[in-house]
């Protein structure tokens, strides 16, 4: 027989290392197989209950003098480690059922009374053999009968087989050396695997019992023949002792007889009666199967003709149009104490017409002619009442607004301005809102006319407002008109000009946005909800893009309407939101120009403005994200483009004004628009907000290219004094900037482009006044260094005019004196320049380019002429430091 695995003392070892840190003693564990079953119900294991192998392994822990059991379920991973897969405590342990369909007896079940859900079938256990199954439940009992005192219920397997098995299977005590590990004694102690008949369910004196009941029942069935010769005797004394019984009883037989020829006789006569009641039965029940036929049929036809009355009757009780209906549709009233009658209406019409429609009506009945009929008649309804409610709205919308517009209450006027209130005319126009709900679901055709007359009638008054709001903003607003020449070259360079204050024009056209396009969004809400177009709702007011809430119509979008079909007023079709553009246009159209009259307004008293005005703009283009507010984007951006316009103007007028500077006669010095510029961009960056970074990046871009172009062009004019020219320009732009080129990048740029060309300018004006005044000296060392190239540095003192003799005459006729000459010098570098303030570092520069050139001259001829002497490079450098 194989080894057991409740004796493997690896699969213990790994059963204590997956259970490590629990403080617990593993002191059995077996591999089983795991299944899925449930209680009293026999089941086989197909494919989708495949058994799954795991390890049972149960263990104790010591905590207060009291012992605790536990039965631990343990998985193999991926990797063939075991895992802890379930713990459950011994003590709850109801119940241990063997599973009678597994004829090999090996499959049991234990039930725990402390499941979370008892429907949950119990996992099957499937041991490998009987053995391993009565261990493994053997020392469940014994373990719950020793720490708990009691074992749960048994089912399905004899206690007392258990208990012989127990007691013919007792293992004896087993120690092994293991030479590695030193003595170690088998995991289960002789008091642990030894199994008594009194610690089982039968004790030895039942035992005992059984065995002296069974001794009383001697069979002598030791040998088969003999009992088989018992047998066969017994048997012929039985037959012997029935055969005399029969022979005994005659008489009684023949009584048994005459009775039986009497009951056949009545028997027959019964057969007879019974065949002729068998006829007549067959015919009643013919008869009966008619009668039950033909009362169907009279029932059948009973309850269709009711079910056609109910039908019929409700029926015309759809087509019965109520008579306050009727009068309402075609001649009520339209007067506000009037609407709710008129909504009752126009919702009956909606549901009759709905209900003689498929799927309300049955195909059957819409062939009906009292249906075709009635149809036609509410048809005509429809019609009558739409036609009659469209000229009301129409004629209502136009007396509103030509009520607000005859009254001079609503508008601003001289010295007071006034923000336009459109609440009342919401309010009434809201009594409508569900009429044009029903209106729309009765007939889509007619809102386009109606829309049409809204858009018309509130326009005007829009537009009046606008203006009236417009002029008095600008006759209102105190503000010094600056002028538009910055950079003119006649007005002299120390001009002061536009230092007046324009912040109240800034001012006056976020006042505008602010009053008028939270008012221009709102109405588009409204107008959009009002009207019936289905898409988005709004956004928040834009007038929370500059920090002002304005609350006047907090309820716009509560028009106090009931969607009548959920899916179509949360759906937005492309053709609904052009729809709805078409008609903002016309709500809106021409009240541009108002904004427009501001802008224009602005930029005349200052141009520099359009740059704050265009930041304004900008946040409040960023603020509109709803479809309803299409258009008053379309008005922003017309707006943006506008102010755009008039500041590239502005620009360009600037522009023209450096252009203008080469048209004049020879100028000197530092450029008139040099230091303007610096005024220019100091303003223009004061007056940047939001998103008008980028407008006055490009003003700088085109300032500075037309600046430099027109800078490089004088230059050109008068070529001897052209490098001082530049640099002494490119010198101021780069000290009128400094500051601001250390914040912004783009002047950054220019600022870096002007240091080059400065650098340039003065490296060749510099050599320029010193070769004016050492010119043999480093022509005679430029004819040198032209012939190391061909000829070797010896070959040269023999060369035409490169002699040592040569040499002495250029050395003495051009540092003879070098005083003098140097004097000269710095006398030609401050005789043109009128910056004085550039004169040191010009100075600076032209000794250190100096000393730098005569040092090469140096190192020439004491590579060439070895032999002669000239002043060193010290002594130069001494002359030139003390002048």
């Amino acid at each position: 027989m194989a080894k057991s695995s409740a004796d493997d003392l690896e699969l213990r070892r790994a059963c204590e290392t997956a259970m490590e840190g629990s403080n617990q003693k593993v002191v059995l564990s077996i591999r089983v197989a795991k299944s899925r079953g449930i209680w009293g119900k026999s089941g086989k294991i197909g494919k989708g209950q495949m058994a799954k192998p795991r390890v049972l392994a149960i263990s104790t822990k010591e905590k207060a003098q009291q012992t605790k059991a536990f039965l631990h379920v343990l998985k193999y991973s991926n990797g063939g480690v075991l895992e802890p897969a379930k713990l459950y405590k011994l003590k709850h342990l109801s119940k241990v059922e063997v599973l009678t369909n597994d004829p090999s007896g090996c499959t049991f079940m234990l039930g725990f009374d402390n499941l979370r859900s008892q429907s949950v079938a119990p996992p099957q256990w499937t041991m490998r053999n009987i053995d391993d199954r009565n261990r493994l439940l053997l020392y469940i009992l014994n373990m719950c009968k020793d720490v708990l005192g009691r074992i749960p219920k048994v089912v399905g397997i004899d206690v007392v087989e258990m208990a012989l098995w127990a007691k013919e299977n007792t293992p004896a005590v087993s120690k092994k050396q293991n030479v590695r590990d030193g003595p170690v004694t088998d995991a289960i102690a002789e008091s642990d695997m030894k199994v008594t008949v009194e610690k089982e369910l039968v004790s030895q004196a039942e035992e005992e019992d059984m065995e002296a009941l069974l001794g009383v029942y001697v069979m002598d069935i030791g040998e088969a023949e003999a009992f088989s010769e018992r047998l066969k005797r017994e048997l012929h004394a039985l037959e012997a002792a029935n055969v005399h019984a029969i022979l005994e009883s005659e008489p009684l037989v023949d009584e048994v007889l005459q009775g039986l020829e009497a009951a056949t006789s009545c028997v027959d006569d019964m057969d007879e009666w019974l065949g002729i009641f068998n006829v007549k039965l067959r015919h009643m029940r013919e008869d009966i199967e008619s009668i039950e036929t033909r009362n169907n049929q009279l029932e059948m036809q009973s309850v269709n003709n009711k079910a056609l009355i109910e039908e019929l009757d409700k029926l015309l009780e759809r087509l019965r149009i109520p008579s306050e209906y009727a009068a309402c549709l075609t001649g009520g009233s339209f007067d506000e104490a009037r609407m709710l009658q008129n909504i009752e209406a126009c919702e009956w019409l909606t549901g009759a017409l709905r209900g003689l429609e498929s799927p309300g009506l049955d195909p059957s009945f819409a062939k009906i002619k009292a249906v075709r009929e009635k149809r036609a008649e509410l048809d005509k309804l429809k019609t009558t009442f739409v036609r009659r409610a469209s000229e009301f709205l129409r004629n209502y919308f136009a007396s509103l607004v030509d009520f607000m517009i005859s009254d001079k209450s609503y508008f601003s006027q001289r010295g007071q301005l006034k923000r336009p209130d459109h609440a009342d005319l919401r309010f009434k126009c809201r009594t409508y809102a569900r009429l044009l709900q029903h209106l729309k679901s009765l007939d889509k055709n007619c809102l386009g006319p109606l829309r049409k007359a809204y858009c018309s009638s509130l326009n005007l008054l829009l537009r009046r407002e606008a203006r009236e709001f417009a002029n008095e903003l600008r006759a209102s607003t105190k503000a010094s008109r600056n002028p538009t020449v910055w950079l003119e070259g006649s007005t002299g360079s120390n001009q002061n000009v536009n230092n007046a204050d324009t912040s109240t024009v800034s001012e006056a056209y976020a006042k505008m946005l602010t009053i008028f396009i939270p008012l221009l969004v709102d109405e588009s809400s409204f107008f959009s909800h009002f009207m019936c177009f289905g898409v988005s709702a709004l956004a928040p007011p834009a007038s929370s893009a500059n920090g002002d809430k304005s609350n006047d119509n907090d309820d716009d979008d509560d028009l106090g309407i009931m969607d009548i079909d959920e899916n179509d007023s949360n759906s937005k079709s492309i053709s609904e939101l052009g729809a709805l553009n078409e008609s903002l246009r016309d709500l809106l159209d021409g009240i541009q120009e108002d904004f427009y009259a501001v802008v224009d307004w602005a930029y005349k008293i200052d141009p520099l403005r359009c740059i704050s005005m265009h930041g304004i703009t900008e946040r409040y283009i960023s603020g509109q994200k709803a479809d309803a507010a299409g258009y008053v984007r379309l008005l922003l951006d017309a707006l943006e483009e506008r102010i755009t316009a008039q500041f590239t103007r502005f620009v360009d007028e600037a522009c023209h004004q450096i252009e203008r500077n080469e048209r004049n006669v020879r100028q000197m010095g530092v450029l008139s628009y040099i230091p303007r510029f610096a005024t220019l961009a100091t303003r223009m960056e004061q007056y940047i907000q939001g998103q008008s970074r980028d407008l006055v990046d490009q003003a700088y871009i085109k300032f500075i290219g037309v600046m430099f172009a027109t800078l490089d062009k004088i230059a050109q004019t008068d070529p001897k004094y052209a490098d001082i020219i530049l640099l002494e320009n490119y010198a101021a732009f780069q000290n009128s900037l400094y500051d601001l080129a250390n914040v912004v990048p783009t002047l950054a740029k220019f600022y870096h482009q002007a240091s080059e060309s400065y650098e340039q300018a003065c490296t060749r004006h510099i050599s320029v006044i010193i070769y004016y005044q050492f010119e043999r000296l480093f022509q005679f060392a430029r004819k040198i260094e032209d012939l190391m190239y061909t000829i070797t540095p010896e070959e040269i003192p023999f060369q035409l005019g490169l002699s040592k003799m040569d040499l002495r005459k250029v050395v003495k006729s051009s540092l003879s004196g070098i005083d003098k000459h140097i004097s000269a010098m710095y006398k030609k570098l401050q005789k043109n320049l009128t910056s004085e303030e550039l004169l040191p570092s010009l100075w600076d520069k032209c000794k250190k380019e100096f000393l730098d050139k005569y040092e090469s001259f140096a190192q020439l001829v004491a590579k060439i002429y070895p032999s002669e002497t000239i002043p060193s490079v010290t002594e130069i450098r001494d002359i030139l430091a003390a002048m």
